[in-house]
């Protein structure tokens, strides 16, 4: 790995294009000579699987219904699959990148890295294959190349990931995304530096938007923000790719982003790219979810059904007078009390805010000793008198070593959990620690090929036909096989009456 330091340089400073940091990913996009390890390979197709089963599931809810909407009146030749549909439906390819993000992204449920900035890498998928169905024929792409493509993409927004905090600053995590999908698709058509260079610039400039759509009462939008990255990338390649330039330098410049929109013009950072030649293997890092829920709520979910069993009184609402939750710094202040946000403890919140409250999901998951991806947030459940009466009675608070091991460098250090401590009525006080979730890479049940294929039959249950899922999953587990024609097999169709019952939306297409 080399070591690249990011700072904004003043305009009379004359930094020259080649010592730009977009510059650096766009050569790392390029870089022909470096191949992808086996182990890499399999966790892509795992993620390709992981993305197409939480799709499936959301195919019916509201958000994803009108992102389709709005594709469907964008077709194109040869175009892009939309998940669901008959894989002869075709759209333009940044639409279809949008609506298959927004079901990808709709229930929270796909991989994840969290470091200095969060990021659910998994959102490079959709525009990668999307692009690549497109010009599967013309370019003659095949499934190799897409795993190349994410083998950058993914590398990209995960070294940035770990050295450049957004969300210190206010800003929405996608800012990583942008520029991480441009890069896996300078991978994918191998395009020459200075094109993808350019659509660097233009996917970051475009795509930086605020963190208030996860503040507050949390809205449909969030499943939206990925997918609108990942559709100003795939503009931003195609306009690149025909001449068009970007603002420059767009991270180091004097009205740049890390002088306007991060630590300001006196800040370093400094970000580990790999060498020209060695091997992507930032994947294999990131972890996906067991359940549905933000990821620092995963550990969570697992320490309360495990509470559950070895202690039944707790079940009791009356016996148990507090729940304190001692955490990282991040946990505590994006999804736990430190938030001040009063809609992490109305009843009457939306599914988006209550899979970032903590103490919600700490409640349920203690009741219920089960977490499900539709059932656990509806409303009847969140209404529920026993349930608001201890949600109210948890609490979370920073733990400096829970905040250290959070940021730790050492991946058998690093953890996503905490220590809770319930006192009873009777001043006994339950105390229980967990490091990781237990599907975690280093978790007491981690995430394999299996598990990936059984969250995928199981999400995709009453959704997709049996058959349909046994075609998808031997096209995908073939997928560095696939030549250009069969590119389109990455896609599954729904049932026939698996959206029946979806209302048509109606805007301006």
């Amino acid at each position: 790995m080399i070591e690249h330091e990011l700072r904004t340089h003043r305009s009379d400073e004359g930094l020259r294009r080649q010592d730009q940091f977009a510059w650096k990913l766009a050569e790392l996009a390029a870089d022909d000579d470096a191949k992808v390890d086996d182990d890499v390979t399999e966790m892509i197709i795992n993620r390709i699987i992981d993305d197409t089963a939480v799709a499936a599931a959301s195919l019916a809810r509201s958000p994803v219904a009108a992102a389709r909407d709005q594709a469907l009146h964008h077709g194109a030749r040869p175009g892009a699959t939309i998940v669901g549909l008959p894989t002869a439906t075709r759209v333009s390819p940044e639409w279809a990148a949008w609506a298959n993000g927004v079901a990808v992204r709709e229930l929270d449920f796909h991989d994840t890295y969290l470091a200095a900035e969060y990021a659910h890498p998994g959102d490079n998928v959709p525009a990668i294959v999307a692009v690549a169905q497109h010009l599967a024929e013309r370019r003659v792409l095949s499934g190799h190349d897409i795993v190349r493509a994410l083998a950058t993409a993914y590398e990209v927004q995960i070294d940035l990931a770990r050295s450049v905090s957004l969300h210190a600053h206010k800003i929405d995590h996608v800012a990583h995304l942008g520029p991480s999908i441009a890069a896996g698709l300078g991978s994918l058509l191998s395009l020459a530096p200075d094109v993808t260079f350019q659509a660097i610039n233009q996917a970051l400039h475009t795509s930086t938007a605020t963190r208030q759509s996860r503040k507050g009462e949390i809205s449909t939008w969030k499943a939206y923000a990925p997918a609108f990255a990942a559709k100003c990338a795939v503009e931003a390649v195609d306009r690149a790719m025909r001449g068009q330039s970007a603002p420059e330098p767009i991270y180091e410049g004097e009205d740049g982003v890390v002088a306007w929109l991060l630590d300001g013009p006196e800040a370093r950072y400094r970000v580990l790219l790999p060498a020209r030649g060695e091997a992507k293997r930032a994947i294999l890092d990131s972890f996906t979810k067991e359940h549905s829920a933000e990821y620092q709520a995963q550990a969570w979910i697992d320490v309360a059904r495990r509470l559950r069993g070895t202690h039944p009184e707790l079940l009791d609402v009356e016996r148990v007078r507090e729940v304190v939750i001692h955490t990282s710094h991040h946990t505590h202040f994006v999804i736990g009390t430190g938030a001040n946000d009063p809609q992490k403890f109305d009843p009457e919140a939306s599914r988006e805010t209550l899979d970032h409250s903590l103490p919600y999901i700490f409640t349920v998951a203690l009741q219920d000793g089960v977490w499900h991806h539709e059932d656990s947030y509806a409303p009847e459940r969140a209404r529920r008198a026993d349930t608001v009466s201890l949600w109210r009675r948890v609490r979370t608070v920073e733990d400096p070593e829970w905040s250290r091991r959070y940021l730790s460098s050492d991946p058998e250090e690093r953890a996503f959990g905490g220590r809770v401590e319930i006192e009873l009525s009777n001043g006994d006080v339950i105390v229980e620690e967990i490091a990781l979730p237990d599907a975690h890479p280093y978790g007491a049940r981690p995430f394999a090929r299996a598990q990936y294929v059984e969250k995928f039959r199981r999400l995709s249950k009453g959704v997709i036909e049996s058959d349909e899922a046994d075609r998808f999953l031997d096209a995908v587990t073939r997928l560095d096989e696939l030549a250009p024609r069969d590119l389109g097999q990455l896609n599954v169709t729904a049932a026939e009456d698996a959206l029946k019952g979806v209302v048509a939306t109606e805007g301006i297409f």
